[in-house]
């Protein structure tokens, strides 16, 4: 134990050593061992004391920094949290925002002939639309059309692409003065909304009768191609009524023509009545429409129950479709189209390409500067413009073809023809073999497309174009051929026989004359004088027999 005034002073010590931040300094003198192991424990107790002291001024320094940053970490904790709140807010309004907003409508719209270019462009459309996820698909496709009719297989892909659409598909047949024939009405009952604008018609469903159609001689009464639709139509309708496979005598085929005409209205009528049952419309002007090519206008097809509604434009059609019910998929479906805008989609590159050169008309003339630009590079091998163009319009005209419901008799008969006004050029026949080519030519191209009329079909005046043009081709080259018979030579040794020469200078067996500006070497058995006229009588490959034309006789006396 330390005496009390030996602890107060220690007490001092270290005091002072806080103060002036000095360590304490340890006596150098030696003591006693106990005296010894006393001053040791008050060192480190000295020491402890210090590092209290130490500590307790740091946390109090501490402490009250503290203590003024807390408020500034408050703040930023409220901001970040502030943060966080907007950013989540905003991220569900435009989540909301993209769910109740409806996608823009797409506008599909074409006018002409039903063929392989339209049926791709919309078939395309409305199952890239499909593959949309359900909440970026649109809530309507509108298709836009005016149409005579067209090829089957196109109608029925697109029809394919409607009926499996998990959106609803609206049909409008517009603008006034459109119509929506034969085709466009199997399009209109395959679609979930069919509307018309004031003005426009639909109907005349019948399917027409590829290639050419039977002769009443040789159908008799009985059904098909020949006979009267309504005549077909009651065989039909009989034979529905006494089963399916089954038909009664009247409207059993004459022939294989009428048969095959039979099972394709059949099929028609069987098409058109299935399209009708699975949209509610009017199953018995579907039949008519088929059997009898019956018609109706807008006001009438709106009054039978034909279609759903009456617009004269797809903004109209829009605004009263809103809240319309439709049935998509066997499950009903109300439209909200409040604020929705219509969005136009054009055909691509492709299909403009495809659609102009499938035309009938086109597809012919390519197939003409084809065969021609190949005749006239064999004839006169060139450069090959004419053979490079000539390849590619065939090649594009094939392609067309195979696009096209082409016969290929008319197809054979055409080359034919060509064949014929190429051979009368080149062995001459009198016209034989010309008008035999024309007869041809003419008769293929009216056969060429298997179809009857409507926009599929070559023009009657382009036909009439062509063939005139070959026969005046054939007619050319008659009148030339006849002029060369006539014609006085122009080369070879007919030429030169009897024609008059100058002698350059007298010689008496071998010399120079003059002929035609030409210097020839020349024979002669007679003397010859300078410049005298002398006549040729023969030539001896590069040697001119010749003789003074005063020892000739006169062709004037006997």
């Amino acid at each position: 134990m330390l005496s009390a005034p030996a602890h107060e002073k220690a007490e001092q010590n270290n005091t002072l050593s806080i103060k002036d931040k000095r360590p304490t300094q340890i006596p150098t003198t030696q003591a006693p061992t106990k005296a010894s192991a006393n001053a040791d424990a008050n060192i480190a107790h000295g020491k402890s004391t210090k590092l209290k002291g130490i500590l307790g001024v740091v946390m109090h320094c501490l402490n009250r920094r503290s203590l003024s940053v807390i408020p500034l970490l408050l703040l930023l904790l409220l901001i970040a949290l502030g943060l966080g709140k907007s950013v989540s807010a905003a991220e569900e309004n435009s989540e909301s925002a993209r769910q109740t907003t409806p996608q823009p409508i797409p506008l599909l719209q074409f006018s002409g002939a039903i063929g392989p270019a339209i049926g791709e462009y919309l078939s395309e459309e409305i199952e890239r639309a499909n593959r949309l996820p359900v909440e970026q698909r649109p809530e309507l496709i509108m298709i836009v059309l005016d149409t005579p009719g067209g090829l089957v297989t196109s109608l029925r892909s697109i029809n394919q692409a409607i009926l499996a659409s998990k959106i609803p598909i609206a049909c409008l047949v517009a603008p006034p003065g459109a119509r929506a024939m034969s085709a466009g009405t199997y399009m209109l009952y395959a679609c979930h909304i069919a509307a018309m604008a004031p003005a426009t018609t639909l109907g005349a469903a019948t399917p027409v009768q590829l290639g050419m159609p039977s002769s009443p001689q040789d159908s008799g009464s009985g059904s098909g191609s020949g006979s009267d639709p309504k005549e077909s139509g009651s065989q039909d309708k009989a034979a529905q009524e006494n089963g399916a496979g089954q038909s009664t005598p009247e409207s059993t085929p004459k022939d294989n023509k009428d048969a095959m005409a039979h099972k394709v209205l059949n099929d028609a009528v069987a098409y058109i009545r299935s399209l009708a049952n699975l949209r509610g419309r009017n199953v018995e002007f579907a039949e008519r429409a088929v059997i009898d090519a019956a018609t109706l206008t807008s006001d009438e097809a709106l009054a039978q129950n034909v279609i759903d509604l009456m617009a004269a434009d797809p903004q109209e059609l829009v605004a009263k479709l809103e809240g319309f019910s439709v049935v998509v998929d066997g499950k009903a479906k109300r439209l909200s189209l409040a604020g929705v805008s219509l969005t136009p989609h054009q055909q691509s590159w492709r299909n403009r390409v495809i659609a102009t050169i499938t035309d009938p008309n086109i597809a012919y003339i390519l197939m003409l500067i084809g065969i021609y630009g190949l005749l006239l590079e064999f004839y006169s091998p060139g450069i090959g413009v004419a053979g490079v163009t000539g390849g590619i319009a065939l090649l594009v005209a094939l392609y067309a073809f195979q696009l096209l419901p082409v016969n290929y008799a008319g197809l054979g008969l055409i080359l034919l023809g060509i064949a014929l006004i190429v051979a009368e050029s080149m062995v001459p026949s009198f016209g034989i073999l010309g008008l035999g080519g024309i007869a041809a030519f003419a008769l293929g191209s009216l056969f060429l497309i298997d179809a009857e009329g409507g926009d599929l079909s070559i023009s009657l005046p382009l036909i009439a174009a062509v063939t005139v043009t070959a026969s005046g081709f054939s007619l050319w080259v008659l009148s030339s051929l006849w002029k060369a018979r006539k014609a006085a030579n122009v080369s070879g040794d007919d030429l030169l026989i009897g024609a008059s020469a100058k002698v350059v200078k007298g010689f008496e067996k071998y010399g120079l004359v003059t002929l035609g500006g030409e210097c020839w070497q020349a024979r002669s058995d007679t003397q010859t004088q300078t410049g005298e006229t002398v006549v040729v009588l023969g030539r001896d490959k590069l040697t001119l027999i010749v003789t003074p034309a005063a020892t000739l006789p006169d062709s004037d006396n006997p």
